[in-house]
């Protein structure tokens, strides 16, 4: 909704001279974007009448909605693989993340009171089908993820009390799940979301520990899924190369992945650990695009809060999915607007619409070539990179420290709020 005072005499913040880039409602140009109470007062060819009581110039830079990272695990201390969420966050340049399945029913109280409420970051949660999380990662899975450890009517019940945080179901269809339960769990998360009324977020790719005599052929662990799927419900990792992925080592697109997005279902990259440039360039060749990317950004699985070996980033996802040949205006969109619907918030965040949120990315684009690598270390050289300038959340700039982009950006990079907005 409009501010109160929406022709305010003196407003909060004017960022002059930008290039506004907003898929969700047509904005593209250079121009102006003024902030009053933490809402967006205008955005356009001319600042509002008035005077702001900061000014920010933007030339160069674009301005876009906060991006939204649809996947990341930032239950730090609880899950030995979390990130803090703000370095994730707002210092990465993003306004929104999405923890996927850190917490479960039985353990989201934690996660609200020391993750979610103190952040600066807008952090929202699809909650695991099982009672406790992830916890350790895909060690364990077995144990922690059976049918035994999941409660569907603790999960709808925790959708009751926080509809504003958890906004989906986290679970898995994969070789280890299928070996030892077969889609046991899957159903019955289906069943949670549509009792719920909330999407699914499905796990592909091989994770968990496999019982080596019932591993099912590879080219069937994603069809076996697609029944169970609702339109509306989201794959992760589709351009992974996995076996048991959704294209697994498939020269073409499978048809299942055809039938799944006539069906309604989306795809997100979930960039993580095994992206792969073969499949994104044969998947983009087929027309096939990610409805959201995201970066499933989190520590090392096999270490205690480490994340020395982190090597990719939500800005690196985006940056090689624009040098595959995905069009920027696209890339905007899977970061803002799409994940925006895809959590039913797309009149608050995920625009620059009038009256929503002044959650702000703004955006430089470097041209200094780099060379960044997927998953399997095949490389790709880029001309241009998008790297985070300013975030601004909720009406209040920050200057990101950019500390986990350790695939854009060599220690020197980083830039203190002083600097920034001197």
């Amino acid at each position: 909704m409009m501010p109160d005072d929406a022709s305010p005499e003196i407003y909060d913040l004017l960022i002059e001279n930008g290039h506004l880039l907003d898929p969700a409602s047509g904005l593209d140009q250079v121009g102006f974007l003024a902030v009053h109470h933490g809402r967006i007062l205008s955005a356009g060819p001319r600042p509002p009448a008035g005077r702001p009581r900061q000014r920010i110039d933007a030339s160069g830079r674009l301005v876009c909605p906060g991006l939204i990272d649809m996947h990341v695990h930032v239950y730090e201390w609880v899950t030995n693989f979390g990130v803090h969420a703000d370095d994730a966050g707002v210092h990465a340049g993003i306004t929104t993340v999405v923890d996927q399945g850190s917490s479960g029913a039985w353990t989201f109280g934690g996660f609200n009171a020391h993750v979610i409420e103190p952040s600066r970051t807008d952090v929202r949660a699809f909650v695991s089908i099982n009672v406790a999380g992830a916890l350790m990662g895909g060690m364990k899975g077995d144990i922690l993820h059976n049918p035994q450890m999941t409660d569907g009517d603790s999960l709808v019940k925790l959708v009751q009390q926080f509809p504003e945080r958890v906004k989906g179901i986290k679970c898995h269809c994969e070789s280890g799940a299928l070996s030892h339960w077969g889609t046991e769990v899957l159903t019955h998360a289906s069943q949670v979301g549509r009792d719920a009324d909330i999407p699914l977020y499905v796990h592909t790719g091989e994770l968990f520990p496999v019982v080596e005599q019932q591993r099912p052929s590879a080219d069937e662990v994603f069809p076996s899924m697609l029944p169970l799927l609702k339109p509306g419900d989201m794959l992760a990792h589709i351009y992974s190369c996995m076996p048991d992925g959704i294209v697994g080592n498939a020269d073409t697109v499978p048809e299942a992945v055809l039938q799944a997005r006539d069906k309604g279902v989306y795809f997100d990259i979930g960039y993580g650990l095994n992206f792969s440039y073969r499949i994104a360039r044969m998947m983009l060749a087929a027309d096939i695009a990610p409805f959201t990317i995201s970066s499933d950004v989190h520590g090392d699985f096999n270490a205690f809060h480490d994340n020395s070996k982190l090597n990719y980033s939500l800005y690196g996802a985006m940056t090689r999915l624009w040098a595959l040949g995905m069009p920027l205006r696209e890339v905007i969109a899977a970061t803002t607007w799409h994940p925006a619907r895809m959590l039913r918030e797309e009149g608050e965040i995920g625009t620059l619409t009038p009256g929503s949120r002044a959650d702000l990315s703004l955006i430089e684009i470097d041209t200094t070539p780099r060379e960044l690598y997927d998953g399997r270390g095949e490389t790709l050289t880029t001309e241009q990179t998008l790297l985070p300038w300013l975030t601004v959340r909720a009406g209040q700039p920050i200057v990101p420290h950019r500390r986990l982009l350790t695939d854009l950006l060599p220690d020197a990079a980083r830039v203190t709020q002083q600097e920034r907005l001197s």
